[in-house]
């Protein structure tokens, strides 16, 4: 990873985004589609053009466009969105070409190339294709390409689910390291409340703390989309918990937050910037079990940031391998941290609470290292919405 992906953001506020490097920008599928006529062509349009404001200003979009299932309806005839996941998928199938199809069309008319790159959640989990699709996106970038995200729903089956896309374009912000994570929709802001009660807009959000006594309402699908305020709050936090700021608006005031207007909510980086491999652990990687730990060893390994050592751990659960991805639990069963096991659960029992130099002369010197070395492991920041 390069030095200068790796760099800290520095949008600190709307009015920083004219500096943004590279951005990646989500729009939701009622921002772009409706019932009864497919695709909104005019919506999609004024996003493009918006993004081409940001793009001749010398930034690097991502758009991670939903939009797909709900393009697929009117041409299929169908009058809601369908529940079972076949016509889920017939739909997405339909809905992506005609997509596509606009998106390629409108920004050709700006001189601009679009490229399509459909993931699910599985991609990202897996390290080899996490890694390519990192190279992907970085080669299409390079190439002057606007790479075109979204969930591959014609073959997903349990990613297609309430609020994916919202995820997955905080993880493609990881993935990339952009300077911020652009949240479009058709709310203008995160309300304290629901707004036809009085609920009043929320113009930054600086901590997890500042979100206590904040409505979100349920989760639940409606209309054309599965979005809704709490995925997308919990995007802004994968991602400000990653180092990188997040701006949530409706997409009729794109254009707006593009020319530096203070609209909508501004969520505050708090997290150190991860590379790559530390985001994947953070945020994709799937677990295959649990250590737990004793006090001496929380506070070596999450605030020492020291590598875990067979002393430490207290107990195992689940069954790994050498090179899975583990969960690192406290005393009180709080997760602190996830890391590459490097002993399977089958060989660690033997090793609890022993020195690594008892065990070298125990059982060999292979097993004089660390359970988990400080390069394999991500300390977690604890999110909640």
């Amino acid at each position: 990873m390069s030095t200068r992906q790796l760099r800290g953001s520095t949008i600190t506020s709307a009015a920083d985004l004219a500096q943004a490097r590279r951005l990646v920008i989500k729009v939701g599928s009622s921002s772009l589609t409706t019932l009864q006529g497919g695709i909104s062509v005019e919506a999609l349009e004024q996003l493009v053009h918006a993004c081409q404001s940001l793009r001749a200003r010398g930034t690097e979009v991502v758009l991670v466009s939903s939009g797909a299932i709900a393009a697929g309806l009117y041409p299929l005839g169908l009058e809601t969105r369908p529940q079972d996941l076949a016509a889920q998928q017939a739909a997405a199938a339909v809905g992506q070409g005609l997509l596509l199809a606009h998106y390629t069309r409108t920004f050709a008319e700006h001189g601009a190339t679009v490229a399509q790159v459909l993931l699910t959640v599985e991609d990202l989990i897996r390290r080899s294709t996490y890694t390519n699709a990192l190279r992907a996106l970085e080669k299409l970038l390079a190439l002057g390409t606007v790479p075109v995200v979204n969930e591959n729903d014609a073959v997903a089956t349990a990613e297609i689910r309430f609020g994916d896309n919202d995820r997955l374009a905080a993880l493609t912000a990881n993935l990339i390291h952009a300077d911020a994570l652009i949240l479009l929709s058709d709310v203008d802001a995160l309300y304290d409340g629901p707004p036809s009660e009085g609920g009043k807009p929320v113009a930054r959000i600086s901590s997890p703390a500042d979100l206590e006594g904040v409505t979100l309402g349920p989760r639940g699908r409606a209309g054309v989309g599965t979005g809704g305020m709490v995925t997308k709050v919990e995007a802004a936090q994968i991602v400000t918990a990653n180092g990188t700021p997040a701006l949530l608006t409706s997409a009729a005031k794109a254009q707006a937050l593009f020319n530096g207007e203070e609209v909508g909510t501004f969520f505050e980086a708090r997290g150190r910037r991860r590379g790559a491999r530390s985001a994947w652990l953070a945020h994709l990687a799937h677990t295959k079990g649990r250590l737990l730990i004793d006090d001496g060893a929380v506070k070596a390994v999450v605030h020492g940031r020291r590598s875990l050592l067979p002393a430490g751990i207290t107990g195992i659960e689940g069954a790994f391998e050498t090179g899975d991805v583990v969960e690192i639990a406290g005393p009180g069963g709080t997760v602190q941290a996830r890391g590459v096991a490097a002993f399977s659960s089958t060989e660690l029992p033997q090793m609890l609470g022993c020195s690594t130099a008892e065990l070298a002369a125990r059982l060999g010197p292979d097993y004089e290292r660390p359970v988990i070395h400080t390069d394999d492991m991500v300390r977690l920041e604890m999110r909640s919405v």
